[in-house]
């Protein structure tokens, strides 16, 4: 048994010393410790404890890029800065000094302010007087934050338009989200959010508008940023908008616009093979780029006031009697319908009488022709006699097969369906009883209550090129799905008219003969075989007549449909159809025009005049006019409605 240990044992100095440095050594610990969170961590530590919240910052995605049908970055993105108000923050001191700033009365910012409250208002909201601001802006709000609660900068991205045009009908442009989205969108958008408004930029939205991204960060009592929330890892990334690939045929376009610019009028082509647009003119037009970033509000006064409208969409919109153009659809339905031979010959005594009625033949007395000479000379009083044979009925029924009276639903989101009439239409205008079988002798030389938009012109002439394929008129070719990371293409519907194929090719050969022996020589452009037809169109008194040109070329294998149109133009002969001319060179012969400049910093940059803000990893050239077209292989969209199948 072992003895007890005394106390003179128990406390011997060498335990004494042991404990000394076990003490010593845990003081050590804390005293590098504290130094350690006091001295080297002091500041972050310090910036935590003054944290008052987490803040939500939303980080705009770049809208996606539009490229022409030869690659070229034809829409593009430039970086911009833009203020933010977080209402719940914002102070009167605050709103007067960015009043100052911004030099804008801050009622008018406290208007922006109180209508971002009633959504949120703890959520960061742009202001349109403080988007798109310049350096100076930026410095002063960054010296001076602790003066401006609330206020906030961030990247946001502008329109960069990199070509010698506008477009501006077809391409569309973007605005601030308005009130009537916030209300019926719900949380897909926030005051100051960017949406496309017309044309391209609002049909394809969805497609190109791109995700926000969130970031979380944390802010001190005097709304200052201090640190990021949970390093980073929560917040969600910006993911940009999809890339679109149009059918657009920037040099095309280009020279449409130089052309068509001293009228009031349009100018419109496609590829008939699968109907993409080529170019897409609206004359008179405006500067997209007043719209990108903040636009004046003295330009949206000026074309808004502008007697001319140069905001409305005259390719798709209006409704203009079509003329002479309208004769080879009532020539196809006669043929058709039987009622006459190519061979078959009508006497034309310089006009037609009907009933108590003689309507005059414009080109005198044209004696017995035939069909081919009747398109030649354009002859009204040959087409008086098939519109009698024919009927109200038939000539309605032929029209609507063409898709005239409805909307071709091409991917433009404005367009209008143009009158095909009948007689219910003649009762609802008139009123029954106040109305004769005259009116069909005015349908058939294209005037009277008949209605076209320039784009149904074009569908209808480019299925005419197409032997009675009619292709829906489209935009957008394919779209870069930045998701998938692969390019998608898109199916549009094609339908075939009811007339035998054999009827398509009397009528084209008949429609070269207009060009080469007719109305239409102007245009007779050795080597291309150029088939169209010219139009005059009366317009209401006092005004002067509608002028038209509808072409397509060469006659076999058609690359190209065109139709040119111009309010008070005259003869079609006069105006339209020189158009017409050097477009067709430009197009297929690649000729610029000597009288037309250009603007040469485009073409040495390919239109390319900044970064691309594109994840596409490389730009594909997609197919010239004269390549394969792709092949469709996905999604099916704006689909017309179908064709009637017979006539009761």
């Amino acid at each position: 048994m072992r003895a007890a240990t005394t106390d003179k044992e128990f406390g011997s100095s060498k335990r004494q010393r042991i404990f000394q440095y076990v003490i010593l050594a845990v003081a050590a610990v804390f005293i590098l410790r504290l130094g350690w969170m006091q001295i080297i961590q002091g500041g972050a530590y310090r910036l935590k404890a003054e944290a008052q919240a987490i803040k939500q910052v939303k980080v705009e995605p770049f809208r996606g890029m539009m490229f022409d049908r030869n690659g070229r970055a034809i829409v593009q993105n430039a970086p911009g800065f833009s203020i933010t108000i977080t209402p719940y923050e914002f102070t009167d001191s605050a709103a007067k000094l960015l009043s100052a700033l911004l030099d804008v009365p801050d009622s008018l910012i406290w208007d922006e302010v109180h209508r971002a409250a009633v959504f949120n208002r703890f959520n960061p909201s742009k202001i349109s007087y403080g988007r798109d601001i310049d350096y100076a802006v930026l410095s002063f709000i960054e010296e001076r934050r602790d003066e401006l609660p609330g206020v906030d900068i961030i990247i946001d991205s502008k329109r960069l338009y990199a070509f010698d045009g506008n477009a501006s009908h077809l391409l569309g442009y973007t605005r601030e989200v308005s009130e009537w989205h916030l209300k019926n969108l719900g949380d897909s958008y926030d005051p100051g959010d960017i949406t496309g408004q017309t044309g391209l930029e609002k049909a394809y939205e969805q497609s190109i508008r791109g995700q926000k991204g969130f970031q979380f960060i944390a802010v001190n009592n005097k709304g200052r940023r201090v640190a990021k929330f949970n390093d980073g890892k929560s917040d969600i990334e910006a993911k940009e908008g999809n890339d679109l690939y149009l059918g657009l045929d920037t040099d095309l376009q280009e020279l449409a616009e130089k052309l068509i610019a001293p009228h009031n009028g349009g100018v419109v082509a496609l590829d008939p093979s699968n109907g993409e647009i080529l170019c897409y003119v609206s004359s008179p037009d405006y500067d997209l780029r007043q719209f990108s970033g903040r636009t004046s509000r003295k330009y949206l006064n000026t074309i808004d006031k502008d007697a001319k409208k140069p905001l409305f969409n005259r390719v798709s919109m209006p409704q203009y009697s079509p003329g002479s153009t309208w004769k080879p659809l009532m020539a196809l339905a006669a043929l058709q319908e039987g009622i006459i031979t190519p061979t078959s010959k009508l006497y034309c005594a310089g006009g037609y009488q009907y009933g108590n009625r003689f309507a005059r033949c414009h080109g005198g007395v044209h004696g017995s022709i035939d069909l081919n000479t009747a398109l030649t000379v354009s002859c009204n009083a040959f087409f008086y006699q098939l519109g009698v044979k024919l009927g109200m009925d038939r000539i309605h029924y032929y029209g609507n097969a063409f898709g005239f009276g409805r909307k071709t639903n091409a991917d433009i989101t404005e367009e209008s369906k143009g009158v095909m009439p009948d007689s219910a239409y003649l009762n609802r205008q008139w009123g029954k009883g106040n109305w004769t079988d005259y009116v069909v002798m005015n349908w058939a030389i294209g005037q009277g209550e008949l209605a076209v938009t320039p784009l149904q012109m074009l569908s209808y002439i480019a299925t005419i090129a197409n032997e009675g394929t009619w292709n829906q008129p489209h935009a957008v070719r394919a779209m870069y799905d930045k998701t998938l990371n692969k390019m998608l293409t898109f199916s549009y519907a094609k339908n075939e008219i009811p007339i035998d194929k054999e009827h398509f090719r009397t009528v084209k050969q008949m429609l070269r003969s207009v060009v080469s022996s007719g109305t239409g020589r102007g245009i007779d452009i050795p080597g291309l075989d150029v088939a169209g037809k010219t139009g005059t169109a009366q317009a209401l008194p006092g005004q002067k007549d509608q002028s038209w040109f509808v072409c397509f070329a060469p006659l076999n294998n058609p690359k190209i449909a065109l139709v040119v149109t111009a309010e008070g133009g005259g003869f079609g002969a006069t105006t339209a159809l020189p158009i017409a001319r050097k477009l067709l060179e430009q197009y297929l012969l690649n000729k610029w025009p000597e009288e037309i400049g250009r603007d040469s910093t485009w073409i040495q940059q390919g239109g390319v005049v900044s970064d691309s803000t594109s994840s596409n990893p490389q730009v594909p050239k997609l197919n010239g006019p004269f390549a394969p077209e792709l092949k469709p292989k996905s999604v099916k969209r704006y689909q017309p409605s179908v064709v009637s199948a017979s006539l009761k």
